[in-house]
This record gives C-alpha cells, structure tokens and sequence, in this order.
C-alpha cells in the first residue's frame, strides 16, 4: 500500500515501492494552476527532494485525478489582480522541474491545454490516455507571452511540430502526440498508471549518481536559466498577460 505523505484537498504525495512518488492534482476546477497551487507543487517537489536526499535513486509521477482533465493550464484571471503571479508560482515551477534531481513523469490523465503545455514537457517523460483529452497550447489565440515560452518545444520537439504547437495552436490526440514525439507512450485509462510506473522503476536508479539534473541541464539548461530568470521578480512585469480569457 503507498504511504500517503500529504493528503489536502487539492493535491496528494504519495509513496510507492520505497523510492517512487505520485503527487495527484485534484484542484477544482480542472486542476488549474495559480501562484498558491504552483507553491503547493513546489513544495511537494521539494519533500520528495528532501525524503530522499542526495544521490539516491527515486522517481516522481505527477497525475490527474480523474480521465477527463490533466490541467488545463492557467487560472489567467489571476493576473488582473496580481501582475507578478506567474513569477511567483509558475515560473518557479517549471523551473523546479528542470533542475529536479530524479526523474520525472507526466501522467497525462486527459485535456491538457495552455501553460499545462510547458509542464508537462518540463517532465521528463509522458504518458498520455489514449482515449480521451487533447494536447493543445495556444498563446497565440490569447496574446500571451513570457520570455522562454518557446524553449521547451524547440528543444524538445521537432521544428514543425514546435510551430504546430506554438504559432498554430494544434491540438492533438495521444495518438497524434506519440507520433509527434510529444508524449513517449500512450496507455489505456486502466493502464496508464502502471505504464507510468513501469517507466519509474526502469529510470528511477538513474539518479543515484548524482548526475540527473546536471545531465538533464545540459539538454534542457537554456529552458531552466530562462524560467529562472523571470521568477521572483517584482521589480518588472516578466510576461504579457491574456488579452483572451478561457
């Protein structure tokens, strides 16, 4: 049985098999992130960090609480009240991720829409349902913008499908998503967990060098010093907020 490590309303950390965590989003509605949640992440990022200390293997799941939605990005009326939101929560996130010393796994659970995009390819693999929810990032229909928004999908995808994703605002199935190259498996709804699983065993003991996040960094560091750049500043406005609202 998992060992539940934080058990909120809004979110759980629980442990499984010794050195594999899963931290549930169940944040009505649709599991989107303000700057409170963002923290709240960050902090179940960090225990997880702190339980299992240096140069250990270990690995963490990161899912939604149900088929229909994974995140669905952004709660971007935040903003309205708040200018520096995403400096304090989301920026720092998808920066934690980066430089997070184990691996890291997505479990896309269903739709998965706007600054959800940029979390889930902050993880290091994901797993999508291949039944039901759409990948889609679409600051282009919103008049969005931050420094970096466009680090992730060029270093991680092809070019094509980065502009697909950036300047088109595709949407895709999981099917699609696996032969873009966005999500490395798709699993049935039943199944997807122990895909997700599966995948932390097999890549969980890769951390117990020492190297992960220096490694990850050199792939991905120019995405990680762009998000850390914008985060925790209040001294001026980091991104253009939504001239659209969803």
């Amino acid at each position: 049985m998992p060992e539940s490590i934080i058990n909120e309303q809004d979110l759980a950390l629980d442990r499984h098999e010794g050195n594999i965590f899963v931290i549930t989003m169940r944040k009505a509605p649709e599991n989107r992130i303000n700057s409170a949640y963002a923290q709240k992440l960050i902090h179940a990022f960090n225990t997880v960090r702190k339980i299992l200390g240096p140069d250990t293997q270990g690995a963490v799941i990161t899912k939604g609480n149900d088929a229909k939605f994974w995140c669905t990005g952004l709660e971007l009326t935040e903003s309205d009240t708040n200018p520096f939101a995403n400096s304090e929560g989301f920026f720092p996130l998808l920066a934690t991720l980066l430089d997070f010393p184990y691996p890291t796994i997505a479990l896309i659970t269903g739709h998965t829409f706007g600054g959800a995009g940029p979390f889930a390819l902050s993880h290091d693999y994901r797993v999508m349902n291949s039944r039901r929810g759409y990948f889609s990032m679409p600051p282009i229909n919103l008049g969005l913008h931050f420094p970096g928004i466009g680090t992730l999908p060029r270093l991680k995808l092809r070019p094509q499908v980065a502009r697909a994703m950036l300047l088109e605002a595709k949407r895709w199935t999981g099917t699609e998503a696996l032969a873009d190259g966005i999500v490395d498996f798709v699993a049935e709804p039943e199944g997807m967990l122990e895909v997700a699983m599966e995948l932390a065993r097999q890549w969980a003991p890769k951390a117990k060098m020492g190297v992960y996040s220096l490694l990850r960094n050199e792939l991905y560091g120019d995405a990680g010093k762009a998000f850390r750049e914008i985060s925790y500043v209040h001294g001026r406005l980091t991104d253009l907020p939504a001239k659209a609202k969803i």
